[in-house]
């Protein structure tokens, strides 16, 4: 039930979170300062709706975790009547000075709403066949935007909660051979830039001034800033425009010039804390729903760090997947921070 006396949450967790909000604000005042003031309303949101999840029974949201489905459908179908085009893309909703991004925000409650539905019943193959009916109305509505790095993320997420959840393993087998089997079919469907931005990873100096150029300047940012880096303000790739997105896309690419070897250590701690505590919650979870859901958020938080860290070091192809808690995302930090509190409740109380 929902508790009037403010909780104690992780302090572990919420140590790593305040730390990377406090290095993110000091990295993006530097690389973008004309973000501010207005990116400190974001972090406010964030926080309370930190406080206010942190206060909500585990329980008590996967009972209303058919209606947080709806109202995530219901999210992620308004840009497309009301968004506002940017690049070609229809993400945002603008909200006042705001702009939210809503296939960001609907992703903690639609793993709360799968954790639960995998755990409540055995999964009988109608409720297999509803399940991947489920599945495919959030995904294809966030392609259509289009985002595919949103869409792939949240569609990982879901494999986590699957992974977790009692579900047989001859189900998790088809699935895996239906999705091989789908992989070189991709290919086909995905938009010329995207094919793009394959290419220059396997080779950007093919084309250094084109699909290579984000790339390129990446890598550069990070190899300049060596141990200590150049200095807040002092970075030349960030401060001289050459690195694109500096604020969101590659903002551990300009804490790597700015500085250097020893700040993006300090970004990697901040998130091996969170990451941790996260793993001690999948091992004392208050119920199974809860092990599914806070293993389909792990490997989201996860691999969101994993694939911009990797496509800011040349390593993995470019995508438009943010540093979680660190980017300039007010939508995704939002999301995580929300996550996060979630996932504090699902662990399992001492003395229980």
């Amino acid at each position: 039930m929902i508790n009037l006396h403010l909780r104690q949450p992780d302090y572990y967790i919420l140590f790593g979170v305040l730390f990377l909000i406090v290095l993110s604000s000091v990295i993006l005042n530097s690389v973008s300062p004309s973000i501010y003031p207005l990116y400190l309303l974001f972090i406010f949101i964030g926080l309370v709706g930190f406080v206010i999840f942190l206060q909500i029974d585990f329980d008590i949201l996967t009972v209303f975790s058919n209606h947080l489905y709806i109202i995530s459908i219901f999210l992620l179908i308004l840009p497309l009547i009301i968004g506002q085009v940017t690049r070609g893309a229809i993400r945002w909703i603008p909200i006042g000075p705001l702009t939210i991004q809503p296939s960001e925000i609907v992703r903690p409650f639609l793993l709360l709403f799968f954790a639960n539905y995998l755990t409540k019943k055995e999964l009988d193959l109608k409720r297999a066949f509803y399940l991947v009916l489920l599945i495919l109305i959030p995904i294809v509505l966030i392609l259509i935007q289009p985002s595919l790095g949103v869409a792939v993320l949240t569609f990982l997420g879901i494999c986590g909660v699957l992974l977790a959840s009692p579900l047989s393993k001859k189900y998790i087998f088809v699935g895996l051979t239906f999705i091989i089997f789908l992989v070189p079919i991709t290919w086909l469907v995905l938009a010329p830039y995207q094919k793009e931005r394959i290419e220059a990873f396997i080779n950007p100096y093919t084309d250094p001034r084109g699909a290579g150029y984000n790339s390129i300047q990446s890598m550069i940012s990070v190899g300049s800033g060596r141990f200590i880096g150049r200095g807040l303000g002092e970075g030349v790739q960030t401060q001289l425009a050459f690195l694109p997105e500096k604020h969101t896309d590659f903002i551990f690419a300009a804490a790597a010039e700015e500085l250097g070897f020893v700040g993006a250590i300090f970004l990697l701690l901040g998130l091996f804390i969170i990451f941790y505590r996260l793993i001690k919650v999948i091992e004392n979870p208050v119920n199974p729903t809860a092990r599914a859901f806070v293993s389909g958020l792990f490997l989201v938080l996860f691999l969101e760090a994993v694939i911009h860290i990797g496509m800011n070091m040349g390593l993995l192809p470019i995508t438009g997947v943010p540093l979680p808690l660190v980017s300039a995302g007010g939508s995704s930090y939002l999301a995580t921070m929300v996550g996060l509190a979630i996932s504090i409740n699902a662990r399992k109380k001492v003395g229980t």
